[in-house]
């Protein structure tokens, strides 16, 4: 006899936009109008190839597109997939402002140096986070900040029990989740329909 495939353990294809979009500690990493008609939620992890395939070559097209002209509010959300992920989001975190995307984005580009090479990767991390204005004092005291990281974990674990993300990147677009890997032309076919929307 054939198992029922699970669909349960990938969670729902469509989550409530008020819980999905509750403050859950940390202040939201957001770009554009917090009244756009539209917003992506993305929950990524540092460490993860496919969030810095998108971070790469879909990012700045969409940024573009969407959020630059004020159509999309996009926030990004932390899901550390493990110890290193979850310091390079606390970089980002304490960077702070209008800092924290443009680390995110060369934490992503430049993922393979850091993230996968040889040896100890924490030295690697600090010479990117220098050219964010970290120091070896602030960079040593944010991934010292348990707090920091407990609010992250928190986050990661809404998103995994509420929301069933249980992979790298999930993405939302006002609570539906995007079926498969990121493209433009996935987001186009979600988000224009509901831009025409009255």
């Amino acid at each position: 006899m054939a198992l029922p495939v699970a669909a349960q353990s990938k969670g729902p294809t469509e989550v409530p936009v008020e819980e999905l979009m509750k403050p859950v500690g940390l202040p939201e990493l957001a770009l554009g109008p917090i009244d756009a008609k539209v917003t992506v939620v993305e929950y990524a992890s540092m460490t993860c190839g496919h969030c810095a395939h998108f971070s790469k070559d879909i990012w700045p097209a969409f940024k573009a597109k969407y959020v630059d002209t004020g159509k999309v509010r996009y926030v990004f959300r932390e899901f550390p997939l493990d110890n290193l992920a979850a310091a390079a989001a606390m970089l980002a975190r304490c960077a702070g402002g209008d800092k924290a995307f443009p680390l995110i984005e060369v934490l992503f580009e430049k993922q393979q140096e850091w993230a996968f090479g040889e040896g100890n990767p924490v030295p690697r991390l600090f010479e990117i986070a220098k050219q964010a204005g970290f120091t070896q004092e602030s960079f040593d005291k944010c991934l010292t900040d348990q707090k920091l990281l407990d609010d992250i974990t928190a986050g990661r674990s809404r998103a995994s029990d509420v929301f069933g993300v249980s992979a790298t990147p999930t993405f939302y677009i006002n609570g539906k989740k995007l079926d498969g890997a990121p493209t433009m032309e996935k987001f186009d076919a979600m988000i224009e329909p509901l831009l025409t929307k009255s």
